[in-house]
């Protein structure tokens, strides 16, 4: 049985931030796809200073397909990480990108503090869930730094 290193945790836990990223950007982009996910993001986006645009020039449900078709393609372009670092750093930082704008909704959505608290009191919906977006951001930074390193070691 291999033993196990900090070097050997870091490796595993690097692959797991970046493909869990992926993941997460693939499923969650396919299920903007559905109306139930596209009418549970409405509330977010309606109140967003970042993203109310949308429904300006969309219905609600062509913006979700939107947004989700951006995460499938974020989420993709990270994955390209063994073949093209620079595309897979890029596809890193729009998702660093997007999760600020989603973080955003803290500050615009009514509902994402406990009613009869305010902040820093996060309701469990959508507060604490808009909550992780923190670490999100933090992987997605991570994924491009990594992926721009590998980058000069291709091209010096």
């Amino acid at each position: 049985m291999e033993k196990i290193t900090g070097k050997r945790l870091t490796e595993i836990g690097a692959f797991i931030i970046r493909y869990g990223l992926v993941m997460v950007l693939l499923y969650v982009g396919a299920l903007k796809f559905t109306t139930y996910e596209a009418e549970g993001i409405k509330p977010l986006i309606e109140n967003s200073f970042l993203m109310s645009w949308g429904y300006d020039i969309m219905s609600v449900q062509g913006f979700s397909i939107l947004i989700g078709a951006i995460e499938i393609v974020l989420g993709l372009l990270i994955a390209l990480r063994e073949f093209s670092p620079k595309l897979s750093a890029f596809g890193s930082l729009g998702a660093a990108l997007m999760f600020v704008c989603t973080l955003s909704f803290l500050i615009t959505t009514p509902a994402a503090w406990q009613a009869g608290y305010g902040f820093p009191f996060a309701s469990p919906m959508p507060g604490q869930f808009i909550l992780k977006d923190i670490l999100s951001i933090g992987a997605a930074l991570w994924t491009a730094g990594e992926a721009l390193i590998a980058c000069r070691k291709i091209n010096p």
